[in-house]
């Protein structure tokens, strides 16, 4: 069975790091049961549900994708931007070992919502959370376990996957990509068909088996996934949103189990 490892939702999340939204009231409890909705769906598609250690003093603690990047029956303990986030390493290292073998970066700093795996290819953005230092050392964590990595530089958004999330083959087996081509040139990526947005957060969505997460409230891109053959599930987390989530970043999954 495919395994989604997440964390649960800190009391203190309304005390995020931001970047690029103002400030505003996040209720906690909401967000806690918007995230139970996420890990219900996550099981409803035939994942096991593993939930790292609880971290209630950190605000990101929720967003466990930024601090580690699974390949395979390897794991790589990330160097998150947000000097914030730096304990949170050792947690998910600590949660994954049972599971992986664990790699860490050496140099740098890295999210792994910067971080897009499509077939053996790692794009990685470079933003205000993550640097060349850091792409370098993936590289070299990266390159003895059969991946190339491929720098680019989104723009005007946080993560590169709030740009462009890998969707998977349409109907037709076409493997296509979901891009916002104001924020990432849709050109960087190879053999790929863009399904080109822009709708607010439309660009990230989450492929779970079968299907893909999308957030709620993006109904043109919703259409047009399903025109190509896409099974979707829509759900709200306008909370986690407050806080410059999206739905990758809520857990740790193998994509392609």
């Amino acid at each position: 069975m495919p395994r989604a490892f997440t964390r649960a939702v800190s009391p203190k999340i309304a005390d995020c790091a931001l970047t690029h939204l103002e400030r505003r009231p996040i209720d906690p409890d909401r967000a806690a049961e918007q995230h139970s909705a996420y890990e219900q769906a996550l099981a409803s598609a035939g994942f096991d549900i593993i939930r790292l250690p609880e971290l209630r003093d950190d605000p990101d603690a929720v967003f466990v994708e930024d601090t580690a990047i699974l390949l395979g029956t390897h794991a790589v303990i990330t160097r998150p931007g947000a000097p914030s986030r730096t304990a949170e390493t050792d947690s998910t290292g600590a949660g994954l070992e049972p599971h992986f073998t664990v790699h860490r970066l050496a140099s740098g700093t890295l999210d792994g919502g910067d971080v897009l795996r499509i077939g053996r290819t790692l794009y990685v953005g470079l933003s205000s959370r993550t640097n060349s230092e850091g792409a370098k050392a993936l590289r070299e964590v990266a390159a003895p376990l059969g991946y190339s990595v491929v720098a680019v530089e989104p723009s005007r958004c946080l993560h590169l996957k709030t740009a462009v999330t890998f969707a998977g083959p349409d109907a037709a087996g076409t493997p296509t990509i979901v891009v916002n081509p104001e924020w990432v040139d849709p050109g960087l990526f190879a053999e790929v068909q863009p399904l080109f947005v822009d709708e607010p957060n439309a660009a990230n969505c989450l492929r779970i088996a079968d299907r893909l997460i999308l957030p709620s409230g993006n109904p043109r891109t919703a259409a047009e996934l399903r025109r190509l053959g896409f099974d979707l599930v829509e759900l709200d987390v306008s909370e986690l949103q407050k806080a410059e989530a999206g739905v990758t970043c809520m857990s740790l999954v193998d994509e392609f189990s």
